[in-house]
């Protein structure tokens, strides 16, 4: 295989029909809510998170994300002794699962009970020839406060969303952090991270596809965020093949051990990538993915 010409190809974003579909997908799930005569009255904002968002979409990952989050209701995180009365808000009687609900009403109503499925975590919105499949996640803000106040005395929180799958738990997101760092990267890495996070989602598609163990399970937002904490040196070379060999090497040496990626955080820097016991992988798959992808390219 000519790795550079296959890097180049992996490297490009989503064709113009393609983008166009998934914008589509955002269109019709918004039609739904404006059709729906009680959600139509609630404060919600849709926007889609996730690869597709972030311009790291690939024809693999074969679905958008699209978020729908109540703006009326909201999740908090807290100081240590700090309660809702220090910052002046108050407890509200509608809860995530009378959303959730509401949501799958006015989905099922606007395309029919066949094109809808529910998911523990998501609805999926079925693909046609005008759309892409969309996973669709009815989410609360989710406020993490600071403790400090800004010049105008008004308390200050990092917003993100929170939702609550169907089998328990509590998901706690960051896609406007994720979005501005992403965008950040990109430039200051010479516009070639974007396009070494598609190279890599590729990689890890083709060798799940040929029955590498290592490969199986390994998630888009986690090659995002191993992307992300390489150095900026270690890209813009002329060709793919050097930086992603530059990358892969960077990446293989510090998943060796914990202490070396202790401080690696997600791109939105506000989770930790491998503390915590939190987070759907672990050190040692990412380190078995890594050095799976050297040898699978034949890297020296």
């Amino acid at each position: 295989m000519d790795w550079e010409e296959t890097f180049t190809s992996w490297a490009k974003p989503p064709s113009e029909s393609e983008a166009e579909r998934c914008a589509n997908a955002e269109k019709v799930i918004c039609d739904a809510l404006n059709n729906d005569e009680v959600l139509a009255k609630l404060d919600i904002l849709v926007f889609t998170q996730g690869s597709y968002k972030n311009n790291t979409y690939i024809k693999l990952d074969s679905d958008v994300d699209i978020c729908i989050m109540l703006r009326d209701t909201f999740y908090t995180d807290y100081p240590e002794g700090h309660t809702d009365e220090t910052y002046g808000n108050s407890s509200s009687d509608f809860t995530y699962k009378q959303f959730k609900n509401l949501v799958g009403t006015a989905l099922v109503n606007h395309f029919g009970a066949d094109e809808v499925e529910r998911g523990n975590k998501a609805f999926d919105i079925h693909a046609n020839s005008y759309r892409v499949d969309a996973d669709v996640v009815p989410v609360f803000e989710h406020r993490r406060y600071t403790g400090q106040k800004d010049s105008t005395g008004n308390y200050i929180y990092h917003s993100g969303i929170e939702f609550r799958p169907d089998n328990g738990g509590r998901i706690i997101n960051w896609p406007d952090q994720t979005y501005k760092n992403g965008v950040d990267k990109n430039s200051e890495s010479g516009r070639r991270y974007k396009a070494i996070v598609r190279i890599l989602k590729q990689l890890r598609g083709k060798m799940d596809e040929e029955g590498f163990k290592e490969a199986k399970g390994i998630e888009s937002f986690l090659i995002a965020s191993l992307a992300w904490n390489v150095p900026n040196q270690f890209f813009g070379h002329e060709k793919y093949y050097a930086d992603i060999r530059d990358v892969l090497a960077y990446l293989f040496d510090n998943t060796l051990k914990f202490e070396d990626c202790k401080e690696w955080g997600e791109v939105n820097e506000l989770k930790y990538l491998f503390r915590d016991n939190v987070q759907p992988w672990t050190l040692a798959e990412t380190h078995a993915f890594i050095s799976a992808a050297w040898d699978y390219i034949g890297l020296k």
